[in-house]
């Protein structure tokens, strides 16, 4: 095993420990992380689709166990985001328009945690909204999670605590099992248009099992909700600080 791959294996434990605590994948972190060190754009999407499997596979099961996974939350979401997801992943789209969306997007997000007093919206509250809305938000992240190879939920988590939707575990959890069906779905789009180099992902995969069992585990029962949202504004931040320097430098 060559020392990058070591470096790198290092680097991907990190990311699955703080994105798991969040329920979340690190699928934006390690699209920059492998840009930034030269892996093949062609490659990037399946390997990074590939470890949020992982990633999230794990907390699902961990927050479930502690009962903050509601499928009532959930099941809308996926509804719709699951076809778009394998839509998006049939397709090829410009890295660089991605980039953009997602780098403004992140730091809407960043302003609400940091600087909205208030960050719940008043919303009707029929279930026929709620259903209409959730739908609505799976199909936009479902094509984009297929098409560029994150799980979406980096966007899903906020969105769910802004609307009032659920609490943060509870956003947490729903994040997770998100990202879980669109990154599989992702993949299945992209079986045999791929090739996966298993001398990467076997080691790389191991460190986010690892790292994203810590994660999750303490995000599902020992850290407090206020813990969960400075854990997940921080690594917004740093989503935004990479994507800068991918997009600028």
């Amino acid at each position: 095993m060559s020392i990058e791959i070591i470096l790198l294996s290092v680097a991907v434990l990190a990311i699955a420990f703080f994105y798991g605590s969040v329920g979340l994948g690190g699928g934006s972190s390690y699209t920059a992380l492998f840009t930034i060190v030269g892996f093949s754009y062609t490659l990037i999407p399946t390997l990074s689709l590939s470890l949020n499997t992982i990633v999230t596979l794990v907390a699902v099961w961990q927050f479930g166990r502690k009962g903050h996974l509601k499928m009532r939350l959930l099941l809308p979401f996926i509804a719709t985001s699951v076809p778009f997801a394998y839509l998006g992943g049939r397709m090829d789209l410009p890295e660089s328009i991605f980039q953009v969306v997602l780098l403004f997007s992140l730091v809407a997000v960043a302003f609400r945690i940091y600087l909205w007093k208030d960050p719940v919206l008043r919303l009707p509250n029929s279930v026929s909204f709620k259903w209409a809305l959730s739908l609505g938000i799976g199909s936009l992240l479902g094509f984009i999670a297929g098409s560029v190879g994150i799980g979406g939920g980096i966007y899903l988590v906020p969105i769910i605590l802004i609307t009032g939707l659920g609490n943060p575990k509870e956003a947490a959890a729903t994040g997770a099992g998100f990202i879980l069906f669109n990154s599989v779905t992702g993949l299945l789009a992209r079986a045999g248009s791929a090739s996966i180099e298993w001398d990467v992902i076997w080691p790389l995969g191991l460190a986010v099992f690892v790292g994203g069992w810590a994660g999750s585990h303490l995000g599902a029962g020992k850290w407090e909700s206020r813990v969960i949202q400075q854990v997940l504004g921080a690594i917004i931040v740093l989503a935004i600080i990479s994507l800068a320097r991918t997009i600028f430098l």
